[in-house]
């Protein structure tokens, strides 16, 4: 199989503009014949639902909230990045490009990522004009505060919530064409296959979450923006629905996985406080633009109260490692020196598993130079959120923080026009695997979710329409849905008669902590051949000792988790193996084989260049890998620096 991106030839600061205008158009009387499936309703789904019904395409759209309002782009929180140098400080669309393309440890496709930062600029107005409340300066224009990876200030904020109020526009934008009548929003609907017919993407089958009937939809397109897979780590930043089914499914079915392993750890997260927990709370990394990172330079001074060291006991690494970025280094770079201090026992906070797993995020200087009514105004809800979390006040005392799993650079691999391998299945958001390479740069993911979803997927979408035609007979009663849908059914009944021993969360948790030792920060080849030995084995106890009550009528949550979580055990496997293919550092992918003698990521471009592209062939047989060349024509592969 050859992987062709059909990224644009030319000059790539016109390449988009060039693809956009030699698209073929669907004539507007015509729309209304094409019936679209998308699923998923975040930013992506929701932007891409709302855009193709006011377009005057048949949308129907599934979710498996009881609203699309509840869709996790709502946890973002610190801001969108956009290329409009408000600020007069040198940004440019080539500048948010290269940050980009570097932050990602040059492990994305050029022409995606140039097209991202274009595009960014376009975001902002929109969301303006839908009422998004961006902060602003005095005199009225918008606001900009700085991210990690970047020296410019170009992330758009509302406050520590950011993610809502973009979620509502884009709510909002979905609400009307639902009220139009082109878009049919089913709620409580989980996808649970992909239906591909002569080698197109033609349908989706569904469960209803309050009935548990199995459904048939038929459609000319289908769009995927159901997020992403970090709850294969048990313990994530993610809500707790949030699953990889969606993505896994289209991938047995052909749709080729690619850089599985690339997961971002986020640095500034509340640490775990015990076993007990089942997620983590997110401490957005706006906040390192006045909060400042250290540790006791001391070990023996780790259990002191914080406010009795002086200034030369602490060690504020990030600052003295480098001097040129300091807190606002990328998350990946922020995330391995806050557990190199903390694993040379000068961690910090409550002791768990006989570990102290936790820096300092210290707020004290910034209260002194603005005062506490400046920094309550740039990130109350956030410090509200901590305080009713921790029970402590981060007004008066260093926040706690630690990394955890946050984001995944990884998934569905698509081309230049966002289409995967399948014909007719497009991949949005999170979901894919197209611009953040290694490493996602804070405040990236809202401008790339809604850059698929309002300016991308729109005329790649009607492009391919327009090439395929109307007139076909597929219908629901195809062998194809037939087959699909016996197949899915067969599978829940499957979960619900085993009537083992152990509940669902434990499989989950146990998976969990094989990944995060195994595939987590930093990997080993050792360790990862560990984990690629264990996850069969606990994914084979799961089928023969997992209880799930209930039966397939009515709400059955734990069959929902059921399901989510035999794909996760299959998943995590994959994302090993890639892990262990990619024997390279680079951005979030951690190898301690390959790294430099001052502890930086190592990067082999003779031999890792590329995505990796995983096609399925058996849950018991190894996928093959298949490979896209990376080429950089306007930036130069350099080792990352951020000192």
């Amino acid at each position: 199989m050859t992987l062709d991106g059909k990224c644009p030839s030319g000059p790539i600061e016109t390449a988009w503009d060039r693809h956009r205008f030699n698209m073929k158009l669907v004539n507007p009387s015509n729309r209304r014949k094409y019936n679209v499936l998308v699923v998923g309703t975040g930013l992506a789904g929701a932007a891409c639902a709302a855009t193709l019904g006011e377009l005057g395409f048949n949308v129907q759209a599934f979710c498996y909230q009881d609203s699309a309002r509840r869709a996790h782009s709502i946890a973002a929180q610190g801001g969108i990045n956009a290329a409009k140098n408000y600020q007069n400080d040198g940004d440019s669309v080539h500048r948010l490009f290269y940050d980009t393309v570097k932050g990602g440890d040059y492990r994305s496709r050029e022409r995606n990522v140039h097209r991202l930062a274009q595009i960014s600029v376009n975001i902002i107005d929109q969301a303006v004009a839908q009422g998004v409340p961006f902060a602003r300066e005095y005199g009225g224009l918008l606001d900009n505060r700085s991210f990690g990876g970047a020296q410019v200030a170009r992330t758009f904020y509302a406050r520590g919530q950011t993610g809502q109020q973009l979620l509502l526009g884009a709510y909002s934008a979905l609400s009307r064409q639902v009220h139009a009548g082109t878009v049919k929003l089913h709620t409580r609907t989980e996808m649970l296959d992909l239906v591909v017919i002569d080698g197109r993407a033609r349908g989706i089958i569904t469960r209803n979450l309050a009935t548990g009937e199995l459904e048939s939809w038929v459609g000319d397109a289908v769009v995927l923006a159901t997020g992403g897979y970090g709850n294969v780590f048990f313990l994530s930043t993610n809500a707790m629905g949030c699953n990889v089914t969606a993505t896994y499914k289209a991938y047995k079915k052909g749709a080729l996985f690619a850089n599985p392993c690339y997961t971002q750890i986020h640095p500034t997260c509340i640490p775990v406080s015990g076993g007990y927990q089942s997620k983590l709370t997110l401490m957005s990394e706006s906040l390192r633009n006045d909060g400042r990172v250290w540790v006791p330079k001391s070990a023996a001074d780790a259990t002191k109260d914080p406010s009795t060291l002086p200034e030369d006991q602490r060690d504020y690494y990030l600052e003295r490692r480098y001097p040129s970025f300091g807190n606002l280094v990328p998350r990946d770079v922020a995330s391995r020196n806050a557990k190199t201090v903390c694993d040379e026992g000068r961690g910090v906070g409550h002791e768990v598993d006989g570990q102290r797993r936790a820096v300092y995020l210290d707020f004290r200087d910034a209260i002194q130079r603005v005062g506490k009514s400046t920094i309550e105004a740039r990130y109350g809800n956030l410090f509200h959120m901590y305080t009713k979390i921790t029970g402590e006040n981060p007004y008066e005392s260093p926040m706690r923080i630690y990394p955890a799993i946050h984001y995944t650079m990884g998934g569905l691999w698509v081309d230049y026009n966002l289409m995967s391998n399948i014909e007719g299945l497009f991949v949005l958001g999170e979901a894919n695997f197209s611009d953040h390479g290694a490493n996602r740069l804070g405040a990236s993911a809202l401008m790339q979710g809604l850059a698929d979803g309002y300016f991308v997927a729109p005329p790649t979408i009607s492009d391919y329409l327009a090439r395929v035609g109307w007139g076909s007979t597929v219908t629901a009663e195809h062998e194809g849905f037939k087959a699909a849908k016996g197949e899915a059914n067969e599978r829940i009944q499957k979960l619900l008669s085993i009537k083992g021993k152990r509940p669902v969360d434990s499989f989950h948790r146990e998976l969990g902590n094989v990944m995060w030792d195994k595939c987590g920060m930093s990997r080993t080849k050792e360790g990862l051949e560990e984990a690629l030995k264990r996850i069969p084995e606990i994914r084979a106890e799961f089928w023969e000792n997992v209880n799930v009550p209930g039966e397939n009528k009515g709400v059955n949550q734990s069959l929902e988790r059921a399901g989510r979580v035999a794909d996760f055990l299959e998943f995590g496997e994959l994302m090993c193996l890639d892990a262990l293919e990619r024997a390279e550092s680079c951005g979030g992918h951690f190898r301690e084989e390959s790294q430099t003698e001052d502890g930086e990521a190592l990067r082999d471009d003779v031999n890792y260049c590329h995505t990796a592209a995983w096609e399925f062939k058996g849950v018991e047989t190894a996928p093959t890998l298949h490979k896209e060349a990376l080429t950089f024509d306007y930036v130069k592969l350099t080792q990352r620096s951020y000192k």
